[in-house]
């Protein structure tokens, strides 16, 4: 993820899709786990991923769906690093759940996008 802009930024030019048609799915540690929410564009808030993406596609206003997992006590870059790279502590069920809402709202907001409201 901390370098998919590398790959992302040319391809969405090869294929010419309009940045605010571009999905991105990722994890989020400012929302607490199994929440998920979509928006466009925004802050990077540190997200390594995000930063790349940016460069890549030369602007952060593509859509984002979040997918929250919480925060470790420390605001030390090392432990968020290890917190975010590490296996998840919750319920193999709940681990599930998650993946399966946020692929849901993946879905739902592509859907949305490829044909708004007139």
């Amino acid at each position: 993820m901390n370098a998919s802009g590398d790959s992302a930024g040319p391809a969405r030019g090869s294929l010419r899709i309009p940045l605010d048609r571009v999905v991105v799915v990722h994890d989020e540690i400012d929302l607490p786990f199994g929440e998920v929410r979509s928006r466009l564009g925004g802050g990077l808030a540190g997200h390594n991923g995000l930063k790349s993406l940016k460069r890549g596609f030369g602007d952060a206003e593509f859509w984002r769906v979040r997918v929250g997992v919480g925060r470790p006590d420390s605001t030390d870059p090392d432990v968020v690093a290890s917190y975010v790279l590490s296996r998840f502590r919750e319920p193999q069920a709940e681990v599930e759940e998650l993946v399966s809402r946020a692929a849901d709202e993946a879905e739902g907001l592509v859907e949305r996008i490829a044909s708004p409201a007139e």
